[in-house]
């Protein structure tokens, strides 16, 4: 049993050290002295799991994992309530709670007395799994662009983030909560970024 914890902390850390943030374009110049940030979340376009599946791919997906379980239908009906809350807020309130947490820039939804806003583009998910003692972080690819809250179309900075990883130290069960812990990983490093380069 210790040696299957040992190799889960380890399994953690290593997907814990991959996750990937680099600069598209811009710099962090224009956030100096900002007080507030503006937050759109965008699920337009996301994608799931190596395939690459689009999101109603990726629900029939759920759906039969959940029936082939052996579970009722209501469990599936429960699911794609709480997948449809997750990104309406669950999400969103992950990512700005690890971003006002590691920022003193407050970052909050509709706020469009910001200058700047920040669209947070989700890319690709891979949801992770849970099986007890043994667990597998979710991953979150997204692309973070700054730009003018007044103009959409001014672009100050673009970031792309890779494999942010969505667990604790314990496991997270529900993938949903999984996949929200990826968003608060993504705003804790771009956070500590702007704290780093914005004085």
């Amino acid at each position: 049993m210790k040696k299957v914890l040992v190799l889960s902390a380890l399994m953690l850390v290593t997907f814990v050290q991959a996750q990937k943030m680099r600069i598209v374009s811009g710099n962090y110049d224009f956030l100096k002295d900002q007080k507030e940030l503006n937050l759109v979340m965008d699920y337009s376009n996301v994608t799931f799991y190596k395939e690459n599946m689009n999101e109603a791919a990726y629900i029939s997906k759920r759906e039969k994992d959940i029936l082939n379980a052996g579970k009722p239908l209501t469990e599936v009906e429960d699911w794609k309530n709480d997948w449809e809350y997750s990104k309406k807020v669950s999400f969103s309130e992950k990512f700005i709670a690890s971003m006002n947490k590691n920022s003193s820039i407050i970052t909050s939804l509709n706020n469009t007395d910001a200058k700047y806003t920040l669209y947070v583009k989700t890319v690709w998910i891979y949801p992770g799994w849970y099986a007890g003692v043994m667990t597998q972080p979710a991953k979150v690819n997204t692309i973070l662009r700054f730009v003018e809250t007044a103009d959409n179309n001014v672009v100050l900075m673009e970031i792309e983030s890779k494999e942010a990883p969505g667990d604790n130290f314990v496991g997270v069960p529900n993938n949903n909560d999984r996949i929200a812990e990826g968003y608060a990983k993504t705003a804790k490093t771009l956070a500590k970024k702007i704290s780093k380069k914005v004085k």
